[in-house]
């Protein structure tokens, strides 16, 4: 059986649809071509705007023109991982998708169902014709992923309803009602390409096969960072050894935990043997460590030819020691939400960019404001200390939980009916664009919920088939319910 093949039908063709097109972040085009094309076969009216940000409009079912009116809101963009083995062109190539049992999954890379299942359900709803419901509007933005670009970029009178349903949650039976800010911490370091010794021994230290995962929703989760793996062992060798540092990359994304990094070093060729004693007592340590939550993880060492140039020794020394200094994972927990991560901070990347630079990036996160500015302030200082230039990003805002909203009422409602239960009601520590959206539009009354994904911003991100069809006839019932208000 194929995804387009699962029931309901229609969320999952049009889900399938999405995966075919290629949609990195801040290369949006063929996903907005598409949707464009969308409207104009449904007969739809568009419009998008100069950020790039694309609303289609659908009349009320006659009868309920006078509903409250509703916005369906998701991004566009995915998370572009995927396994070393694998070769992948985001730019051109379709997400490869399965069946793996009641899961979707991709081979070998992200597959995109964050927030390409919110876009999916959105289509449906707009192509649907028996469906009840009042004026609705579906909103697809830009660059979240990467900048939360749409949503800072969205003009005011871009929308116009009443309740904004965003469509980007990933534990079904679950409503959010609020989320964390945000902001990024880049620390770049400036070195002095220097001769290496002609008499080391030049090797490769590899961190692999680390779940990675989602910076926010999976921070809590202790998984291991690789790029706090590689810096640990590399600090133990600076003060053991008389080692030199070629090349060290980690990380890609700021808002994905690292799953690999590696570094090419040099020592005295008479202390080979002994650093391969060190990394495999290293080895074990660490999966004594994360045994429970990395069982897969690889640490692995392989002979490299000599390399000319090195990073000077004073610039190798700041960053080994910064990077092993730097705060990673929670930092505190709410004290008024129980089981709430408060404040966090990923140390996401290290990329040595052209012939003399070494950028760091970072990510932290709070549902407090004055704490989402420490966090990256104590970032700042390790790095500022270590000789780095360290600077911040805009940042983006939280969103406030408001526990007696309209609609989250409604949909409570809506998902009691339907199977029962009372779903939970929590706020989420990833960053959503929710908070965005209220500085333009404060009188809008929201709620996210979504599908059961797993392994999100990660080659293992997964999607719970059930979970589909049970978020689709929630959805539904809200609509409905509105409408009839």
């Amino acid at each position: 059986m194929d995804v387009k093949d699962l029931k309901p039908e229609l969320i999952w063709y049009y889900f399938d649809q999405i995966t075919k097109v290629p949609r990195p972040s801040k290369k949006e085009g063929k996903i907005r071509a598409f949707l464009l094309d969308f409207a104009r076969q449904h007969n739809l009216k568009a419009k998008e705007d100069a950020t790039g940000n694309i609303v289609i409009a659908k009349a009320a079912t006659p009868g309920y023109e006078s509903a409250p009116g509703i916005v369906l809101q998701s991004h566009m963009d995915m998370v572009c991982e995927k396994n070393s083995d694998i070769v992948h062109d985001f730019e051109n190539d379709p997400i490869e998708t399965y069946i793996d049992g009641e899961w979707v999954r991709a081979k070998g890379t992200t597959l995109g169902a964050d927030n390409g299942i919110g876009m999916a359900a959105s289509l449906a709803v707009l192509a649907s014709d028996n469906l009840q419901h009042g004026p609705l509007e579906a909103l697809f933005t830009v660059d979240e992923e990467t900048g939360l670009t749409g949503a800072f970029g969205m003009e005011e009178g871009f929308i116009s309803g009443d309740y904004l349903l965003n469509l980007d949650s990933e534990d079904e039976a679950e409503i959010f009602i609020g989320c964390a800010g945000g902001i990024d911490t880049t620390s770049t370091f400036t070195y002095k390409p220097t001769m290496t010794p002609a008499d080391y021994f030049y090797f490769r230290v590899n961190i692999s096969n680390l779940q990675g995962g989602h910076s926010g929703s999976d921070i809590n989760k202790g998984l291991g960072n690789a790029n706090k793996i590689l810096a640990r062992f590399l600090c133990r060798c600076l003060k053991k050894y008389d080692m030199v540092l070629c090349r060290i990359e980690g990380g890609n994304l700021r808002n994905a935990i690292p799953r690999e990094a590696s570094a090419v070093i040099g020592v005295h060729k008479n202390e080979k043997e002994k650093v391969r004693v060190d990394l495999n007592l290293f080895h074990s340590t660490i999966e004594e460590e994360l045994s429970a939550v990395e069982p897969n993880m690889k640490i692995t060492m392989e002979s490299e030819d000599h390399h000319e140039r090195c990073i000077d020794r004073q610039t190798t020394f700041a960053l080994i020691n910064a990077l092993n200094a730097c705060p990673h994972g929670v930092i505190s927990m709410s004290r008024d939400i129980p089981g709430l991560v408060e404040t966090s901070t990923n140390l996401a990347s290290v990329k040595m960019v052209g012939d003399d630079r070494i950028v760091v990036a970072t990510s932290q996160r709070s549902s407090v404001e004055s704490l989402k500015q420490e966090i990256a302030c104590r970032v700042e200082s390790v790095f500022t200390l270590a000789g780095a230039e360290a600077t911040h990003g805009d940042g983006y805002p939280g969103w406030k939980p408001n526990l007696k909203s309209e609609i989250l009422n409604i949909a409570v409602a809506a998902y009691e009916e339907l199977y029962h239960v009372t779903p939970a009601v929590k706020a989420i520590h990833a960053g959503l664009e929710c908070g965005l959206f209220l500085t333009k539009y404060p009188h809008l009354d929201m709620i996210s919920f979504g599908p059961t994904l797993r392994g999100v911003h990660s080659p293992d991100e997964k999607m719970h088939i059930p979970a589909v069809e049970k978020f689709w006839n929630h959805l539904v019932l809200i609509l409905k319910k509105v409408s009839e208000k």
